[in-house]
Order: structure tokens, then C-alpha cells, then sequence
């Protein structure tokens, strides 16, 4: 709790705004992220592949927010219709549309 505090005011002090989105689908619960100057930063999944998300936090830092929906939107997972990419591309539409 103070944890998230802490990071949604030092998100704030840099400019950026936390999003949170909770998933749906995916073995990750919610997804947190921070856009500036349309770039995104700050991912963290929560639950989910521990190495496997650590990854996609790493690779995406810095990219486009379209860079990463057009990379990662329609990804499955294991026969199920979406992923943890795929939920955090579903993430960023949202995010574009609430702008």
C-alpha cells in the first residue's frame, strides 16, 4: 500500500501518470504502467511467469505505445485467445482512447 503510494508520486513528480488495467485471461492480474511523451515506462505485471514478464518489462521500456500495440496485440498464450502481451496491448488502446 504505502509501496504504491510512493511509486504513483514519484510517477507523478516525473511527469508521468500510473495506469492500472486488470486482465483478463492471463495469468497476470493487472498490468501498471506509465506513458510520457508517449513512451512507455515503469510496466509492472502482477502474478503471472515471474521471467517471463521481467522480460517484456525490460524490452518494452522506452517504446512507443504504438510500437508496442502493434507488436504484442493478438499474441496467444497456450490455446487460450490472449496473453499477457496481448492484454497489455489491449491496455494501451484503452489508454489512447481515455486521451
Amino acid at each position: 500500500m504505502v509501496e504504491d503510494y510512493l511509486q504513483e508520486a514519484e510517477s507523478l513528480e516525473l511527469g508521468g501518470r500510473m495506469n492500472t488495467f486488470k486482465t483478463s485471461g492471463t495469468c497476470a492480474k493487472e498490468i501498471k504502467f506509465d506513458v510520457k511523451e508517449d513512451k512507455v515506462c515503469n510496466v509492472e505485471f502482477i502474478s503471472g511467469c515471474p521471467g517471463n514478464l521481467l522480460g517484456i518489462q525490460a524490452l518494452v521500456d522506452g517504446l512507443t505505445v504504438d510500437e508496442i500495440i502493434y507488436k504484442f496485440e493478438g499474441i496467444s498464450c497456450g490455446g487460450r485467445p490472449t496473453s499477457c502481451p496481448d492484454q497489455f496491448a489491449k491496455a494501451l488502446i484503452e489508454y489512447k482512447a481515455s486521451c
